[in-house]
């Protein structure tokens, strides 16, 4: 579909509606006009020919703080950020891609897919991406795309993984039919991380990206993640979903974002385990001076976070399926302060005054403290970047003006949970 096609598409009501389920009722032409934008910059930068159009959402971490990578439970959703691009093969041995949002153009030649010295950057992670689809047997060739995102970066919100399964999504649809699955789609992007960044990245980003809507997932068995969607809307309880971007990225704290998983693995590692799903809380407690004396003590308390978080997920989990809203509330409040106190990943001790995190967590349980109703907790990673609070639809203005004063204009979010994840826009609208 040329150009002029796909500005006459972007007309359709199919599209409309389409946009209404991705971004809400009051973004859809703010987000058409933002394809209609990329499609003209698609066609000026690489000319007008065959186009496909593509959406990748940000995520939400509900709860589960650091579990998948110990083979535990999460519960996530898409989001209404998300990345855009527009995709068309090149019949060259070459990957032409500009990035928009970064002020990005690069070229990667297909023969020569190899990580540089570095391994960091956006050209390494797309080298790996397409190393990984070559490694699962798939097919990969030579595209030009045009991308943009509007995912808060280096937050907790994953604008890494919608990079990463936008990229996934464009692939499997212009060279392998479309027939590959999110599970595929999440694995690649876990490779591209972990081999070409060297980051130990688990597969909750990539899966909450992939898959789309509100899910929990069990990573007790990794190479097959059982996904379950809940049919929840949080609308419904006259509630909103807001992220607050507290400041500084955590884009510069690998080490401590990966001695989370590497620690937890240290306590298996005592019980001749390589993950605490492998392990029962009871077995930790039942040996705790040896297993301290081995691992460390804050070893310890995070593979005790780990356990109580994956009880955290059932019970939430349960909680909407039967709506208890208010339980549900309750859990994310607790999963909150055991990420605080347990996991110990609001701040890095390697600066202990840059504590961006923390602060805006003691503002929001001031402020729900005052009024008697609403959860927080730390989003993602941790250590920095962004909080989630979720607080009735009367008092989110007003917690926007209380939280933006501290933390700066523009720094809270109210979200929504998007029923797609990664997607190829023409397929769902032909």
């Amino acid at each position: 579909m040329k150009a002029a096609e796909t500005l006459q598409l972007l007309e359709s009501l199919q599209v409309k509606c389409l946009m209404e389920q991705l971004y809400g009722a009051d973004k859809v032409e703010e987000n058409i006009e933002r394809y209609r934008q990329l499609v003209g910059k698609f066609q000026e930068t690489f000319g007008d020919r065959d186009i496909l159009m593509f959406s990748s959402p940000g995520r939400t971490e509900i709860s589960g703080n650091h579990t998948d990578h110990n083979h535990g439970k999460v519960l996530a959703g898409s989001i209404n950020l998300d990345c855009v691009g527009i995709g068309a093969k090149n019949d060259s041995p070459q990957v032409n891609i500009v990035s928009e949002t970064f002020n990005q153009r690069f070229t990667i030649d297909l023969s020569d897919l190899a990580p540089s010295e570095k391994k960091a950057g956006t050209v390494d992670l797309v080298k790996g991406l397409l190393k990984g689809f070559l490694e699962s047997g798939y097919e990969i060739g030579g595209f030009d795309a045009y991308i943009t995102s509007n995912v808060i970066s280096a937050a907790g919100v994953s604008s890494s993984a919608s990079f990463e399964m936008l990229l996934c999504s464009m692939i499997n649809r212009l060279f392998n039919d479309g027939r590959m699955d999110t599970v595929t789609y999440s694995h690649i992007g876990k490779y591209a991380e972990n081999v070409y960044w060297d980051k130990a990245s688990g597969l909750l980003d990539q899966m909450a990206c992939a898959v789309g809507g509100l899910i929990t997932i069990d990573f007790i068995e990794p190479a097959a993640p059982a996904v379950e969607k809940i049919d929840f809307d949080f609308s419904s309880q006259n509630h909103s979903l807001i992220i607050v971007q507290t400041g500084k990225g955590h884009a510069d704290l690998s080490a401590d974002y990966s001695s989370v998983p590497n620690e937890m693995k240290k306590v298996a590692e005592y019980f001749g385990k390589e993950v605490c799903a492998q392990l029962s809380e009871e077995q930790v407690i039942a040996s705790l001076n040896e297993v301290r004396a081995y691992a460390g003590d804050r070893s310890v308390m995070r593979a005790l976070h780990f356990f109580e978080e994956n009880k955290r997920v059932d019970a939430e989990v349960a909680a909407l399926r039967e709506g208890r809203f208010d339980d549900f509330l309750t859990n994310i409040t607790a999963s909150g302060n055991s990420s605080w106190k347990w996991l110990q990943n609001c701040y890095t001790t390697a600066d202990v005054q840059e504590q961006g995190i923390s602060i805006a967590l003691a503002l929001t349980e001031l402020f729900i403290a005052e009024k008697g109703k609403g959860a927080c907790r730390i989003h993602g990673g941790g250590f920095a970047g962004v909080i989630m609070a979720m607080l009735p639809n009367n008092l989110v203005d007003e917690y926007i003006t209380y939280i933006e004063k501290a933390m700066g204009e523009k720094s809270a979010y109210r979200m929504s949970i998007r029923p797609y994840g990664a997607i190829c826009v023409n397929d769902l609208v032909s």
